[in-house]
């Protein structure tokens, strides 16, 4: 047994030595020894390449408005371990997770000693996010986020009331698929049958992968542009607003503080799955608006100062970049933009670091302390740029770049969002 939060947590990260077994065998033989907990409580599924995280925020924003006890599970997690299992945005408690180790660690043993073999860290918190929503802190819907691609999930056991896919992008190409048919192949795994999917999917490849399968499971789908609509978007200065066409109704001017076009796009998608929801929970006009404007998701081309500026943006694949350089091309066109960067070894690199390059006055390549994390001088071999170095103390070179400023620079901190969990709380401890 388990008696702190720490050799609960060791543990818990010791299965990551399995690495990644797709598959939901596992999964399944934890549920039945558990008796079903993923099947006692309404739950949404959301999957996709980029925005899955703010969209989940954008939902439970608008559902936590509306008086719902609602529980998030997400990936990774920011700043604290703890935030990937989450009740009304409050991570759970170090206390709980203990008690839930305990439950799930005698699961795991058993399953080790057969033909399964054991079970992977993510599948071992999935298995604790169901116990604990639906046994040990009950909660009204639960919203997961998918880990990876989606078919093979540990979160694909749920039969959601919806099911939302974000976008596809070529992420993870190594494990899911080198091209958007393949990708989207392996997102469109969550429509089950009957279910509505929601989807902000662009690509005409991907969009038939994601119809085609629709079709196949009887499954409704609501497409942005098509079911559902944004209209008249305008940056402001701290946010966006947008008007939407939903499959129902019509709202004018949704104001949301998080920055970003694609960001209206997010909002867009929960607010179409509120809608649908509205015929199982009451969920006003009122509701939508507030919980919109309460969103909030870290590290999302975030301003943490204005001076000097500085953004965080964990764009960690070619879709994020694109999304990045745009919205710094058209809020910033007059800033000179020096670039920190770091990403993971396993991550194509090449487009993303040349796409940085034509937005860039300088760059700063750096490494962090992670498994897969790539190494400065493999970044900065790639970057054609004149203006750039490789630094292999991250610290350092945030420090030396703020500190070097100058008054029509700003300092744009991007790459792998295990990076900016680190980056995030370092800045805003040096104040």
């Amino acid at each position: 047994m388990f008696k702190s939060y720490e050799e609960a947590l060791n543990w818990i990260h010791s299965r990551l030595r399995l690495g990644i077994k797709p598959g939901l065998k596992r999964m399944e033989w934890m549920m039945e020894r558990l008796g079903h907990p993923e099947k006692k409580m309404p739950t949404v599924h959301i999957g996709g390449t980029n925005g899955k995280g703010s969209t989940v925020t954008y939902l439970r924003s608008i559902l936590q408005e509306s008086g719902l006890k609602v529980g998030t599970f997400t990936s990774p997690y920011f700043e604290h371990f703890n935030e990937r299992i989450s009740i009304n945005g409050a991570s759970i408690s170090e206390k709980d997770l203990v008690q839930m180790t305990n439950v799930i660690k005698p699961l795991s043993d058993e399953l080790e000693q057969t033909e399964l073999g054991g079970p992977t860290e993510f599948e071992v918190i999935t298995a604790m996010s169901f116990y604990y929503f639906a046994e040990m802190n009950p909660v009204d819907l639960a919203i997961y986020e998918v880990g990876l691609g989606g078919r093979f999930d540990s979160t694909n056991i749920i039969i959601p009331h919806l099911a939302i896919i974000t976008s596809i992008g070529l992420d993870h190409i190594n494990i899911l698929g080198d091209n958007y048919e393949q990708i989207a192949f392996e997102k469109a795994g969550i429509i089950k049958t009957g279910v509505p999917i929601l989807t902000a999917a662009k690509q005409p490849e991907a969009l038939n992968v994601i119809k085609e399968k629709a079709t196949e499971m009887d499954a409704p789908i609501y497409r942005l542009g098509e079911k559902f609509s944004i209209e008249n978007h305008h940056s402001l200065e701290n946010g966006e607003r947008f008007s939407l066409q939903t499959s129902k109704r019509y709202f004018e001017s949704l104001e949301i503080t998080m920055l970003g076009q694609h960001q209206t796009e997010n909002a867009a998608l929960a607010v179409e799955a509120a809608i649908l929801l509205a015929d199982s929970y009451l969920i006003t006009e009122e509701h939508i608006r507030h919980g919109l404007k309460k969103a909030y998701w870290p590290g999302r081309f975030e301003v943490i100062s204005t001076e000097p500026l500085v953004v965080l943006d964990g764009a960690h694949n070619e879709e994020g970049i694109d999304t990045l350089v745009a919205e710094l091309t058209r809020r910033f066109p007059r800033w000179k933009k020096r670039l920190i960067f770091a990403a993971l070894g396993d991550k194509k690199v090449d487009q993303m670091i040349k796409k940085l390059d034509s937005v860039a006055h300088t760059i700063t390549f750096v490494s962090f302390e992670f498994p897969r994390a790539a190494s400065a001088e493999k970044l900065y071999a790639i970057s054609s740029l004149d203006k750039k170095r490789a630094e292999s103390d991250w610290k350092k070179a945030i420090r030396e770049e703020i500190h070097t400023l100058e008054e029509n620079e700003m300092l744009v901190i991007t790459g792998s969002l295990y990076f900016l969990s680190e980056v995030k709380p370092y800045i805003e401890k040096k104040g």
